[in-house]
């Protein structure tokens, strides 16, 4: 595992979902500040994190974002801290913090239930730079 993961921000995502995969992607093209890891809720890793909130370990449809020692977001608002700590342009989803996290989360959940649907089941295959930023213990 890679030594500086608790000095990152981790995404845990659903491993077997095209849709997952497809943003895991969007976000390793655009993380210039190498401020992301990854870890799919399926990995050993991604158990461990859940079990340790008491959160569900079966069903993977949320997204969650974690600083170690320091907090983690589940779907809409762990969506605009992403795009905030992209930078840039990806700032502008800010102004999804005016809105209550419910009302974000209406429209994730929305997605959520039709991720599958939405996309077919494609095989993400990180290059030799990108597998460095996957945890999978």
């Amino acid at each position: 595992m890679q030594e500086d993961w608790k000095n990152k921000h981790i995404v845990f995502f659903d491993g077997e979902c095209g849709v997952c995969n497809f943003w895991v992607q969007w976000i390793l093209e655009r993380d210039k500040k190498d401020a992301f890891l990854f870890a799919s809720l399926q990995s050993g890793f991604g158990q461990k994190f859940l079990s340790e909130r008491g959160l569900e370990t079966k069903v993977f449809n949320t997204l969650y974002l974690w600083k170690p020692d320091q907090y983690y977001l589940v779907k809409s608002r762990a969506v605009i801290q992403i795009a905030n700590l992209l930078g840039g342009i990806y700032t502008l989803l800010n102004i999804g913090k005016i809105l209550p996290a419910f009302t974000g989360d209406v429209f994730y959940d929305m997605v959520s239930r039709n991720r599958m649907k939405l996309s077919a089941q494609k095989c993400f295959l990180p290059d030799q730079h990108q597998k460095k930023k996957f945890i999978e213990v």
